[in-house]
């Protein structure tokens, strides 16, 4: 299991057994680069720890502790979970500020407790069966578990084929589930493992929102944000940051270059394809702050390279843009271990044009009903986010309830289609952790209500786990400030008017770093790390697209049935329908099978 997982952390390694518990850790040197090894034996050896991760406030934890009698051998910060543990038993997980999956077995109570991190930047993934159980950062290590079967859970196809992702808990494997973020399992020998809640990030009641003016939100937004860049700076080593072009990174670098003394180290990826491409913005930031600056333009090898993207995701994984980020990762880990990056921005802040959309659509949801058969017939273009592509999608769910609209405009496989592809009706509802969620924020403002399910969902099962395995693929961390627990709770006490204006997306962000940015970045539209896929699957990846897809492999693999896949490929190829997202997750889906399940 350790050596499966050699690529998260190929500086070293370490293991322990201890009575009935065997722990192993791969190590990225980050902090303390001497001492730092793991697992950590502490607290009079009672307490075995180790981790996946940065803990931000550990040096503040770390005096909290001395101060109270604790003693420490090392520098690091796994330590500091061990005494902090001690001290605080289960509620040690609410004091820790960062990201991390954490594992700790308690010799003199008999208990293994798991924790990961309230947002879920940090994967845990675990199994349990035949009184014993395994858990890991992926199901990479958890298939060396002797317990743990290959057989996939249907499931998890099904929400596999809803968000192109897989939602937690479900794992792909039928015997496998993730640790929920913010949650912690306690586990003994002979009992059933217990899951519980420790931390729930949420948007305040309605009438508890700030209420201060735009520009004071503003100043303390741009406070807050740059103690958080230099919270996730803190390391003993150099720490750089993906460049994308747009508000987020372009915060991020500026941040940075005012907290270090040496040039930032930033990193970017363009397109030939121009509404992809953001690289001139990115060379603007890099300009003006003085970076250390590295960029690659992608042509389209995606050919090459998609085989490559599902080997290193344990999960079929069907988001386009994991195979910029994938380059990104390689392009800066040739020079950096540690890069900053712009993940929870967007679900904090208002940085989606569904959130726009959930806005406008019960003002012109009868108009849009009326334009629907004319909008259909809007040809198919291959550009980022086009107006044909936009406005299909939105008159299609715009008669929903919220939530059901909000997926919709999201939606990869409708319950229909996906039905059709598995040759049987769906066995659960793929929606329904998203109903969970949203179920949870009765009362607070309507649209914070669906940013917090993008939060909880979207960004957890899709945009962090694209991340952590695309970096770690390079043995890159990726730290993402955004996502600090007290920046977070600012933002999620922010008016709606605060987040989105009309049709202006970020309204506080961009104001509260208007002062930082070039105003090309500060008003520009939104791309990030996406790639050209509808125009690369026509053309250049035609042939690869139906190879890959063929109906014998279909068949082979026995997952979809073969008839409706040509169709979707026969409607894209043929420029009437954009199907590109679709196709891009089977063709992940059918490479993940045969790199991870063939065998």
């Amino acid at each position: 299991m350790s050596a499966a997982l050699a690529h998260r952390g190929p500086d070293s390694s370490g293991e322990i057994v201890a009575g009935p518990v065997a722990l192993a850790a791969r190590r990225l040197s980050i902090i303390d680069l001497e001492r730092g090894e793991q697992p950590v034996t502490a607290c009079s050896d009672r307490i075995h720890a180790v981790q996946n991760g940065e803990i931000l406030n550990y040096r503040e934890l770390r005096d909290e502790l001395v101060a109270a009698g604790h003693r420490f051998r090392s520098a690091g910060d796994t330590e500091v979970i061990a005494h902090l543990y001690e001290e605080h038993g289960l509620d040690f997980a609410s004091r820790l500020r960062g990201m991390f999956a954490i594992a700790i077995w308690d010799r003199r109570d008999e208990r293994l407790v798991l924790a990961r991190d309230r947002f879920g930047i940090k994967p845990l993934v675990y199994a349990h069966g035949a009184g014993e159980l395994a858990f890991a950062s992926e199901l990479t290590a958890l298939r060396h578990a002797p317990t743990v079967s290959a057989r996939v859970d249907p499931d998890a196809l099904e929400s596999f084929l809803a968000f192109n992702s897989i939602a937690a808990p479900l794992t792909i494997l039928a015997g496998a589930r993730k640790l929920p973020a913010g949650h912690l399992l306690v586990w003994r020998r002979g009992e059933q493992p217990r899951v519980e809640r420790y931390a729930r990030p949420a948007p305040v009641a309605a009438e508890a929102v700030r209420g201060e003016s735009s520009e004071a939100l503003a100043a303390e937004l741009r406070e807050r944000l740059r103690d958080s860049v230099a919270a996730h700076l803190v390391a003993d080593v150099p720490v750089g940051v993906l460049l994308s072009g747009g508000v987020d990174s372009g915060t991020l670098t500026a941040l940075a270059a005012s907290t270090l003394s040496e040039p930032v180290r930033t990193f970017s990826i363009g397109f030939s394809e121009s509404s992809f491409d953001e690289l001139s913005r990115a060379r603007e930031v890099a300009r003006r702050y003085g970076t250390d600056h590295h960029e690659l333009v992608l042509e389209p090898d995606a050919v090459e390279l998609l085989p490559r993207i599902a080997a290193a995701f344990d999960e079929p994984f069907g988001d386009s843009s994991a195979l910029p980020t994938y380059l990104v990762s390689g392009l800066a880990s040739s020079s950096v271990k540690v890069v900053l990056s712009g993940e929870g921005s967007d679900e904090l802040f208002g940085g989606y044009y569904t959130y726009v959309a959930d806005r406008l659509a019960p003002a012109l949801r009868l108009p849009a009903v009326a334009a629907r058969p004319l909008v259909e017939r809007l040809p198919s273009s291959s550009r980022k986010v086009s107006l044909d592509y936009m406005a299909k999608r939105f008159v299609r769910g715009v008669s929903r309830g919220p939530l059901e609209r909000h997926h919709a405009w999201k939606e990869i496989f409708s319950a229909d289609l996906a039905a059709e592809l598995l040759s049987r009706p769906p066995a659960s509802d793929p929606l329904a952790p998203l109903r969970r969620r949203y179920a949870e924020t009765t009362g607070a403002e309507p649209l914070a209500r669906l940013q917090d399910v993008d939060l909880g969902t979207y960004l957890v099962d899709d945009l962090l786990v694209k991340t952590d395995r695309a970096s770690m693929a390079h043995s890159l961390e990726v730290r993402v400030p955004f996502l600090d627990s007290q920046l977070a709770a600012f933002a999620q006490s922010l008016p709606r008017r605060a987040r989105i204006r009309g049709l202006r997306k970020k309204w506080l962000l961009r104001a509260a770093v208007r002062p930082l940015l070039p105003r090309s970045v500060v008003d520009g539209r939104k791309h990030g790390f996406s790639a050209p896929i509808a125009a690369w699957l026509r053309v250049e990846m035609r042939a690869f697209l139906r190879d890959v897809l063929a109906p014998e492999t279909l068949r082979r693999q026995g997952y979809l049935d073969p008839a409706p896949v040509q169709r979707l490929i026969d409607g894209h190829l043929s420029g009437a329908e954009d199907h590109s997202r679709q196709l891009w997750g089977l063709l992940a889906l059918t490479l993940w099978h045969d790199h991870h399940q063939a065998g």
